[in-house]
């Protein structure tokens, strides 16, 4: 019931039945997101949980903004070793990037300040 209601669990009602009606399943990535497509060529996305846009992967995030035509495959496309795995936005979150300020023991000021 409440995927009528709410935007934010997955989909609208209109994307349901924009979906069900003109959708064709192109393929979904490792996080279960799932992308279609439109006879217009039209692409979108449905999320596997709540909507993130940095969920999407940077294949198919060239996909869904046509900058490629190639539908993305994990297994067929060559992945590298130094690739790190695709991780959404933490911000605001509790595993946000926290840097560690590198402080020197004998760090001088290069100024005096005002008195």
């Amino acid at each position: 019931m409440k995927i009528f209601f709410t935007w934010w669990n997955k989909q609208t009602i209109g994307t349901f039945i924009k979906t069900f009606f003109t959708g064709k399943l192109v393929g979904k990535d490792d996080y279960g997101n799932k992308y279609y497509k439109n006879k217009n060529d039209e692409r979108w996305v449905i999320y596997s949980s709540e909507i993130e846009a940095t969920k999407i992967t940077a294949d198919w995030y060239l996909w869904i903004h046509h900058t490629i035509d190639k539908i993305p495959n994990d297994k067929l496309d060559k992945k590298y070793e130094w690739q790190k795995k695709h991780s959404e936005n933490k911000t605001g979150t509790e595993e946000k990037y926290n840097p560690v300020k590198i402080t020197k023991k004998n760090d001088k000021k290069k100024y005096d300040t005002w008195k």
